[in-house]
């Protein structure tokens, strides 16, 4: 599941900008790099309820790096909102994660870090194409799939343009929210 997903976002990334192809990863910060700007989360500041869940991060909490202490402190906050169908969705794709080899996790962030680098208009277009993609047949999908897999790089350029180019004259035809013309029969 993450394998076919990982490739359909690497597809619907380099569609979304034209550059985004050529462009090197950019590097990764340490991890226990915090900027000077980056404020601590007192662990009073906590509710009770997000102690309790972060409860083994307790008696080290003064130690950790500020940028370590809010993401514990909004990712609590987030797991404490969600329903029992959405912890169970997001332990399950917890354990996804952890299952991965440390390459792919790695290439995985660094896909997302690509990702969190557009502009907002252009993540927005990455999540419609995503939408797309998901809506279509599964037959459709895992065609798709195998071609992009299948494909050396050079084709993938190619692929990666015609989607732009399409894109580009569908919005010049029908502005930035129409929905993509019907693709031909393969």
């Amino acid at each position: 599941m993450i394998k076919g997903s990982s490739v359909v976002l690497v597809v619907l990334l380099a569609a979304a900008t034209p550059s985004f192809a050529q462009q090197a990863p950019p590097q990764a910060p340490p991890a226990q790099a915090s900027s000077p700007n980056t404020q601590g989360v007192p662990w009073s500041s906590l509710s009770g309820e997000q102690q309790k869940l972060l409860g083994k991060f307790g008696s080290s909490w003064n130690t950790l790096p500020p940028d370590r202490q809010q993401a514990l402190a909004r990712g609590s906050n987030r797991w404490l909102g969600m329903t029992p169908e959405q912890r169970g969705q997001a332990q399950q794709r917890f354990q996804q994660w952890h299952s991965l080899p440390p390459d792919q996790r790695r290439a995985l962030r660094d896909r997302w870090d690509k990702f969190q680098s557009l502009p907002p208009n252009e993540q927005a277009a990455v999540r419609q194409n995503f939408r797309r993609f998901k809506q279509l047949p599964p037959e459709r999908r895992q065609m798709l799939r195998q071609r992009w897999q299948s494909a050396s790089p050079m084709e993938r350029q190619m692929m990666i343009q015609h989607a732009r180019e399409r894109r580009m004259r569908n919005m010049e035809m029908h502005g930035p929210h129409a929905p993509p013309p019907p693709r031909p029969r393969r």
